[in-house]
């Protein structure tokens, strides 16, 4: 693990993106699935895997975390999932952020897959970071 004892805490944002790629007609059936809205359940797992980062990456710092977010885009062909995580500590939340990105995602393929086997999780990365001593990183738009 990285010594962040000298750092200076600050307040630091990261957002995240994933793609949850599938079928039309997975997503005409989202509203009535059966075991519950895919989307507001993948939200809450977003969210917990967020809060449990360090748990699962081995050498990630365990922070206290000031909000989680997610929002999601639902397109023809797929899931646009957002994750936005905030703290204020003495490193950044990218692994957070694309935490809670990547379990939505898991979240949203374990909900959907009794109608589509094929569903694919794409482009699960980093749009944007602020704060601590590397200041900010914004993702260039794709061409």
């Amino acid at each position: 693990m990285v010594d962040v004892s000298a750092k200076e805490a600050s307040k630091r944002t990261a957002i995240a993106r994933a793609y949850v790629a599938t079928t039309p007609s997975v997503i005409k059936a989202l509203p009535g699935n059966k075991k519950g809205d895919p989307l507001q359940v993948a939200r809450i797992a977003g969210i917990s895997a967020a809060k449990k980062t360090s748990e699962l990456i081995p050498l990630c710092h365990q922070i206290p975390l000031s909000h989680v977010g997610l929002e999601f885009k639902v397109r023809a062909k797929g899931i646009e999932i957002t994750a936005t995580a905030t703290t204020v500590a003495q490193t950044g939340v990218e692994m957070e952020a694309m935490t809670a990105a990547a379990v939505a995602a898991l979240t949203i393929y374990d909900m959907t897959k009794a109608l589509d086997k094929a569903i694919e999780i794409r482009e699960i990365y980093l749009v944007e970071k602020t704060g601590g001593k590397s200041g900010t990183f914004r993702r260039k738009a794709k061409a």
